[in-house]
C-alpha cells in the first residue's frame, strides 16, 4: 500500500488538493489492516505529502519536488511515466507495450486518460495496449514469503493482479463505449520482471529496474491479518530513464530504443507465451473491445 501511494504521489497519479480513498476503502483494496493503512498515512502526513481535513479525510498537499521538475519528457535522463502517457493519448493513434510485475501503475494512468476522455479533453480514436505480465502457474521469487512453504504472499500478488485485470477490462469497456477504438491484450510469461519497460507510441520508452527488499506483507490469517517476513521489489522510487527513437538510427537513443523494443516483440511472439482468453474467466482473458 504505502508503495502504491508513493508511486502514485511520484507519477502526478494523486494531484494536489484530492482526497484519498477512506481507511476502510484503503483497506480493502490493497488486502491491508486498519493499522497499517494509519501506520502508512501518518508516515506520509509526517513526511507532509498528505494532511487532514474535514475530519479523517486525507488530502493531498504537496507533491515530490523530483516530479515537477520532470514535468519535461522530452529531456533524457530520469523522468516519469504520467507526462509521456498524456501526450500519447493526445495522439489520435495510441500504442502502448508494458512489462510489469503487475498492471497496477498502467491501471491507475488509463483511469486519468478515461477521464480526460469524458471530460472533452482527448479524443484518441484507436488505441493499442500489449502487457506482459508473470505467470501465475508457479510462485515466483518475488513477492513471495521467505518461507518457502508459506505461499500466501504469492496467492495476495495473484489475487491483486486477477482484480487488476478485470478493472482493466471494464476500463476498456467504458472507453469503447466512448467511441474509442480500443484493444488490449495480455499475455503472460514464465518469469519475474527485474525491470518496468514501457514503449510508447512506438516512439518513446521508459525503463527502470526493480529493487529487491526485504519486507513484512500482511495477508489475511482467517478473520484478521498477519505481517508475513518476505522478499518484495519496490517500484516507487526505482530509476525511470527515457529514450526515444530518434532519425538518426544509428544514434545511441535509436539503436537502445530499438534493441528493447525487438526484445518486447520476441517475448510477446514467443511460444512460450501463456497467452489466455478464458471466455469464463474475464481476468484471465485478453481484453479486447
Amino acid at each position: 500500500m504505502e508503495t502504491a501511494l508513493r508511486e502514485m504521489l511520484s507519477s502526478g497519479t494523486l494531484k494536489v488538493n484530492q482526497s484519498l480513498p477512506t481507511q476502510r476503502q484503503l483497506a480493502e483494496e490493497y488486502g491491508v489492516s486498519r493499522d497499517t493503512v494509519q501506520r502508512v498515512l501518518s508516515k506520509l502526513t509526517e513526511e507532509g505529502w498528505i494532511a487532514s481535513r474535514q475530519g479523517s479525510r486525507m488530502w493531498v498537499v504537496r507533491l515530490p519536488a523530483v516530479d515537477r521538475a520532470e514535468q519535461r519528457p522530452a529531456v533524457q535522463g530520469r523522468v516519469s511515466l504520467r507526462p509521456l502517457i498524456d501526450r500519447a493519448f493526445e495522439q489520435a493513434e495510441v500504442s502502448l507495450d508494458v512489462f510489469s510485475l503487475t498492471c497496477e501503475t498502467l491501471l491507475q494512468h488509463l483511469r486519468n486518460q478515461a477521464e480526460r476522455v469524458l471530460e472533452g479533453g482527448i479524443a484518441p480514436q484507436r488505441v493499442r495496449i500489449r502487457m506482459l505480465l508473470p505467470w501465475e502457474q508457479e510462485p515466483l521469487p518475488y513477492p513471495r514469503a521467505k518461507d518457502p512453504g508459506d505461499l500466501r504472499v504469492w496467492e495476495r500478488w495473484r489475487d491483486m493482479v486477477q482484480l487488476n485485470l478485470g478493472e482493466l477490462r471494464r476500463l476498456g469497456e467504458g472507453l469503447h463505449r466512448e467511441g474509442v477504438d480500443i484493444r488490449i491484450e495480455i499475455r503472460r510469461i514464465p518469469a519475474a520482471p527485474q525491470f518496468k519497460l514501457y514503449v510508447l507510441n512506438d516512439s518513446e520508452m521508459l525503463i527502470g529496474p526493480y529493487e529487491v527488499v526485504e519486507r513484512k506483507i500482511p495477508v489475511k490469517d482467517g478473520d484478521r491479518f498477519v505481517e508475513v517476513d518476505s522478499l518484495d521489489v519496490l517500484g516507487f522510487g526505482s530509476i525511470l530513464s527515457y529514450h526515444r527513437l530518434e532519425d538518426d538510427e544509428k544514434s545511441h537513443d535509436s539503436i537502445f530504443f530499438s534493441g528493447w523494443k525487438d526484445w518486447f516483440g520476441s517475448i510477446w511472439d514467443s511460444g512460450t507465451v501463456a497467452r489466455l482468453r478464458s471466455e469464463e474467466d474475464p481476468a484471465e482473458s485478453s481484453v479486447e473491445t
